[in-house]
């Protein structure tokens, strides 16, 4: 192994690249600690030194400040990670680490999810939410067959019509259609915003 360009990554932390390819950040005082320079062959010994004791344990370090910061989900914490600089291999090692703990589950992160917000947003939000964490189709399916009940949409709906301050004897039929139209927009189904509007009594 070559190191083939030792970049800058701020004041403190550089990231050393290895035949061509970006592998570990270090900080200037590690990298002079191993007197690492460019167009030097590194030798395995070291590498595995630096990779191990060094980088992984910091990866390991890192994922675990970063869940006990807030809840993240696998791809959230991955993303982290690679954008502090760690090799797609040290994070895949640092995730099994902090998953082997139990603190990364992303079927209990959406069961959480579903909860804290299907009584003001619609499934169509909360799953598109989901998707765009980086959550499997198959765990948000699961979690919202669990969590969901048909009553949870309408008492979402409920919510979202008391905050824009609707009243339905005082409304006219122009209100009512704009406000059967934003329902819709924010994902949920006619039948149901039909019902809680005209049918329900909230």
């Amino acid at each position: 192994m070559v190191i083939t360009r030792i970049e800058p990554i701020n004041k403190t932390k550089c990231q050393v690249y290895l035949d061509g390819e970006p592998v570990f950040p270090l900080y200037k005082g590690e990298i002079s600690r191993y007197q690492l320079k460019p167009e030097m062959e590194l030798e395995e010994e070291t590498y595995q030194i630096i990779r191990c004791e060094i980088v992984l344990k910091r990866a390991k370090m890192r994922a675990m400040h970063l869940l006990t910061d807030m809840g993240r989900t696998e791809a959230q914490l991955r993303t982290k990670l690679l954008r502090d600089g760690y090799s797609e291999e040290i994070v895949s090692e640092a995730v099994a680490y902090v998953k082997s703990f139990g603190y990364i589950n992303d079927l209990e992160y959406a069961r959480s999810f579903i909860n804290s917000r299907k009584e003001r947003k619609s499934r169509k939000e909360i799953y598109a939410s989901l998707c765009q964490k980086g959550i499997s189709r198959e765990w948000i399916e699961k979690a919202m067959e669990e969590e969901y009940q048909y009553e949870d949409s309408k008492e979402a709906i409920r919510t979202l019509l008391r905050k824009k301050g609707y009243d339905a004897e005082k409304a006219d039929y122009e209100e009512k259609h704009k406000v059967m139209a934003y329902l819709v927009r924010k994902g949920f189904s006619y039948e149901e915003v039909r019902s809680v509007m005209q049918l329900d009594e909230w």
